[in-house]
């Protein structure tokens, strides 16, 4: 129980440091990124429950990259907190999968 709210913590982190960086993704404040962090990870359990696990970004390259893209802009219509475009969500899938590469947020 305590890994997975660590890691959400270190998702809301991530999020609010891309929201900073990337043009055209935006999160307000360390509550909305932790509700962010939330959602997305359940949109994207929920993309791999119908989808496969195959679909994941680290397992499937530029299809999860693109799913995972796809997720971060849908999640705007679910928390009004987070406000991303297109290209800004693109960006922010491949900044995300950067530093996921380096800063796990899950056990491997």
């Amino acid at each position: 129980m305590l890994q997975t709210v660590i890691r959400f913590i270190v998702s809301a982190i991530v999020l609010l440091v891309v929201g900073y960086f990337v043009p055209g993704f935006s999160v307000a404040g360390f509550w909305g990124a932790l509700i962010s962090a939330v959602v997305i990870a359940l949109l994207g359990y929920i993309v791999e429950l119908i989808l496969g696990k195959d679909i994941s970004p680290r397992s499937r390259g530029f299809v999860g990259f693109i799913v995972a893209a796809v997720v971060i802009y849908v999640s705007q219509f679910i928390v009004p907190t987070i406000h991303a475009t297109i290209v800004g969500s693109l960006i922010a899938a491949f900044v995300i999968g950067l530093v996921d590469a380096f800063v796990p947020t899950e056990l491997r």
